[in-house]
């Protein structure tokens, strides 16, 4: 069902795709979007190391929210930074690609645990995390990307 990657000397081991998700800020969700074109946005994400799913938050409408209730496959990705390796002037860069499907999650403490930690990745700033999950909170929507297959590379772009 899924494609392998074609050049597989470039091919990242699991660990360090999941090393991608957990410490990048964001990537690029992508959906079915209106009359079957293809919707991305970015976000950014929290990588859920307990339950391997990645987490994102949204308002409860939109473009986005639309298509994930129409069809909840998507795919996700990530890329690092790049170097500068030896000096060259072209960058080499690790990218991660996550494929699954998508699931909304109803229980308003397990979205505010989840916003808190991806709050995290931003600010240690507890009250205003705080101050944030108690004002837009209640208008929050949290969903999940419950990963089925995962791809990551190094590519350098010369």
């Amino acid at each position: 069902m899924f494609r392998n990657v074609t050049r597989i000397k470039q091919i990242l081991p699991d660990k360090e795709c999941i090393s991608i998700l957990k410490n990048q800020l964001r990537g690029v969700l992508s959906v079915l979007g209106d009359d079957g074109y293809p919707y991305g946005m970015p976000l950014n994400h929290y990588y859920n190391e307990e339950d391997g799913k990645l987490y994102f938050h949204s308002g409860k409408s939109g473009h986005k929210v639309d298509a994930l209730m129409a069809e909840p496959k998507a795919s996700f990705c990530v890329m690092d930074e790049g170097s500068h390796e030896n000096g060259n002037w072209y960058l080499t860069f690790r990218s991660v690609i996550l494929f699954g499907k998508i699931e909304m999650i109803e229980d308003r403490e397990k979205i505010y645990e989840i916003a808190r930690k991806l709050s995290h990745k931003f600010t240690a700033n507890e009250a205003y995390i705080e101050h944030e999950i108690e004002n837009s909170g209640p208008g929050t929507l949290m969903f999940a990307l419950v990963p089925e297959h995962m791809t990551g590379k190094r590519v350098t772009e010369r």
